[in-house]
């Protein structure tokens, strides 16, 4: 999956402003090539997990459905942990078709992309990388 800088840009904005907490959104697209950040709120408003609004969700498939783009990817911070999957984000990746992005905030910022099926991290994809100088 290609995310281009100008989408990497506006995660790590909104992963920074929303800090402590957990942001999160989907990745819109077409192809394999990202397009839109569709930013959405973290109903659980905590730094250790996020939910979607189910409104929100289905603004998102109704946006992209009307617009020709395809979910490419949920993605979220961890403002305090590396950017890979928690047990809990494995275990709430529920469809094989998508990735699982994951910015994290933590020790510079990174942003790393997941294939995760059927409860195991099958793949991943490096998008962003910034050390702490």
């Amino acid at each position: 999956m290609f995310v281009p800088q100008n989408i990497v840009d506006e995660l790590i904005r909104q992963a920074q402003r929303e800090a402590p907490d957990e942001s999160c959104g989907y990745l819109l697209g077409r192809g394999d090539e990202v397009t839109e950040n569709y930013a959405m709120e973290n109903i659980d408003h905590s730094p250790e997990h996020f939910s979607f609004a189910p409104r929100q969700q289905f603004a998102a498939l109704k946006y992209a459905r009307e617009h020709g783009l395809q979910i490419l990817a949920n993605w979220h911070s961890h403002p305090a942990s590396p950017s890979r999957p928690s047990q809990e984000d494995i275990r709430l990746a529920n469809d094989p078709r998508i990735r699982y992005a994951i910015l994290s905030l933590h020790e510079g910022i990174h942003l790393n992309s997941f294939s995760i099926q059927h409860g195991e991290v099958v793949g991943k994809e490096e998008h962003f990388k910034q050390e702490n100088k």
